[in-house]
């Protein structure tokens, strides 16, 4: 395991550097004067002790002042900023997914699923859904273990499974819907439905879901303990919660590079590809912000879910947190 991850490592170092190295002489000065201008905030990393958050996710919080990236702004402006953000990204964003994360975020994504371990008759709520990227993977499982079943059983299966997928913005979600006319999964578009809503606030009934998920979404909410107090009410007893999210990268070297690609390659590429690299300068400075992974463990475990674990992916470029409602 430990040789697989240097061995990643050192494909993203590789990578990476050659990004840098072809980025440097047209990188605008803007983002040089933005990095000098962060380097004091950053000086104390996200997962010392002296940067650490308490159990609940609002003590680091001053007053009704949220974090904005490296910002801090009014907390009723929040929800706004980066709803916009998203309507920006929204065109480009599964293509710019894979040329950032040079196509890792797919893997990461179906350990993810796997991690939740689909089942047939499975009902399934994947917050900041975005295009659908997580949720059809869901439902494909779901399929899968309701075909695997009725073979045993030699019966179709009485209740099929259902995925809803959330997410605040409606341009995301209209992305997603254009994908599912191509999915290879048996009646995806009964098995599917869409709903705009913020996660802090679900419109939908206690205890409706065997199980919840949110990708890359819950750095991105106001208020992290309403998002999981949410999540928490709409799962049945016994329903899993399961996070994917950019945490704390534990190896050294990798955390260097890996912050100088984010940090000074991703918003270039963002405006080269995209247009826009105020947007993708925001999405990297929250992933400074977000707590890490023995931090984030203790604000599940402190909105009430119960065996809390996470599991580092790339030496902690990104995490699965689970946990259950009990």
């Amino acid at each position: 395991m430990l040789a697989g991850r240097t061995r990643a490592g050192g494909v993203l170092a590789g990578v990476a550097g050659s990004l840098v190295r072809a980025a440097d002489a047209r990188l605008p000065s803007l983002w040089a004067a933005r990095l000098l201008s962060t380097e004091a905030e950053e000086a104390t990393p996200v997962g010392s002790k002296e940067s650490r958050p308490g159990p609940k996710a609002d003590d680091e919080e001053v007053g009704d002042s949220v974090s904005f990236g490296f910002s801090s702004v009014d907390r009723s402006e929040h929800k706004g900023l980066v709803k916009d953000v998203f309507e920006k990204v929204a065109p480009k964003y599964d293509a710019m997914n894979d040329f950032m994360s040079f196509f890792l975020h797919r893997h990461w994504k179906d350990r993810f699923v796997g991690t939740l371990h689909p089942f047939a008759g499975q009902k399934h709520l994947d917050v900041a859904g975005g295009t659908g990227d997580v949720g059809f993977r869901v439902l494909r499982e779901i399929r899968r273990a309701e075909e695997a079943l009725a073979v045993r059983r030699n019966a179709e299966v009485e209740s099929a499974g259902e995925v809803c997928i959330c997410d605040i913005n409606g341009a995301m979600l209209e992305e997603g819907k254009k994908k599912v006319a191509g999915l290879d999964i048996r009646d995806a578009e009964r098995g599917l439905s869409w709903v705009e809503s913020d996660a802090e606030s679900l419109p939908f009934d206690d205890e409706s879901f065997d199980t919840y998920t949110i990708s890359f979404g819950i750095r991105n909410v106001s208020d992290i303990d309403a998002c999981l107090s949410e999540a928490r009410r709409v799962l049945k007893r016994g329903g899993h919660f399961c996070c994917l999210e950019f945490s704390q990268v534990n190896n050294e070297v990798l955390r260097q590079v890996y912050d100088l690609y984010s940090m000074n390659v991703i918003p270039y590429i963002g405006q080269a590809y995209a247009g826009d690299a105020h947007s993708y300068q925001y999405l990297v400075e929250s992933i400074r912000k977000f707590p890490d992974q023995e931090h984030f463990k203790e604000i599940i475990e402190a909105n009430g879910f119960r065996g809390v674990r996470y599991e580092n992916l790339l030496d902690g470029v990104v995490a699965i947190h689970s946990g259950f409602k009990l």
